[in-house]
């Protein structure tokens, strides 16, 4: 494949992938804010918004299900431990 033509699919999907992990990360920051603000309800819906998203970029091929399954689980057990105290 001609490298110009390598090089203008590497810039998009670069644009792609870069706008749907930073959304990403910026959910996920906003969920840990919520757990640690202390509201349930409020927690409750930011960490489902945050698993939504990361099954998004998952599917998307942006990120290892691993990784995403781990972060669920942290997530998760943060949930839990604020509901627990």
């Amino acid at each position: 494949m001609p490298a110009e033509k390598v090089a203008r699919q590497s810039v998009k999907r670069y644009g792609r992938n870069h706008s749907i992990r930073s959304a990403t990360r910026t959910v996920l920051y906003g969920a840990r804010r919520a757990i640690d603000g202390g509201d349930e309800a409020e927690a409750q819906a930011a960490v489902q918004k945050a698993i939504g998203h990361l099954d998004r970029a998952v599917k998307k091929g942006i990120l290892h299900k691993n990784n995403a399954s781990r972060t669920k689980s942290r997530l998760a057990t943060r949930l839990h431990k604020m509901n627990q105290a």
